[in-house]
């Protein structure tokens, strides 16, 4: 069986480690520029969703939270029906910001892509949703506090 989960890992890694350094012109520390981003695209999402949306737990997410609104990058405000539920709002520094990371996305994706043709990076972009749907299923089955079985 083909092993792709090294070199995936091996790619996460060296395009968060380039981006921790790029961003920190920005104030943004270890993978802080990965959830300003998600609030940018995403107004009004709570917490959970972000969590859910980026695959950390509640805990690590509610952290990042609270230093980006420490920060200034994020607000929350509790919602409309259910005062429990605080969603995420970026403000304007956020909204300043998030141009620089969308385009050190671009870029990156672009330089990734960059021998592959048209064909090539569209299939390994369909190959890869479904890797991810596939990895999905597990994340949410051990996150409910089960244990996979090998």
């Amino acid at each position: 069986m083909a092993e792709i989960l090294r070199p995936i890992g091996a790619i996460a890694r060296a395009l968060d480690s380039i981006a921790n350094v790029e961003f920190k012109q920005f104030d943004l520390t270890k993978g802080q520029y990965l959830y300003l981003a998600r609030i940018c695209e995403h107004p009004g999402l709570f917490q959970d969703q972000l969590a859910e949306m980026i695959k950390v737990d509640r805990t690590t997410a509610a952290r990042a939270v609270e230093k980006l609104a420490v920060k200034g990058f994020v607000v929350k405000r509790p919602d409309s029906t259910n005062k429990k539920i605080r969603r995420l709002f970026p403000t304007e520094k956020a909204q300043t910001t998030y141009p620089n990371i969308l385009r050190e996305n671009q870029y990156s994706n672009q330089v990734a892509l960059k021998s592959l043709t048209i064909d090539e990076a569209d299939e390994l972009a369909r190959l890869l949703h479904k890797v991810c749907a596939n990895i999905d299923d597990d994340w949410h089955y051990v996150k409910k506090g089960n244990l996979r079985k090998y």
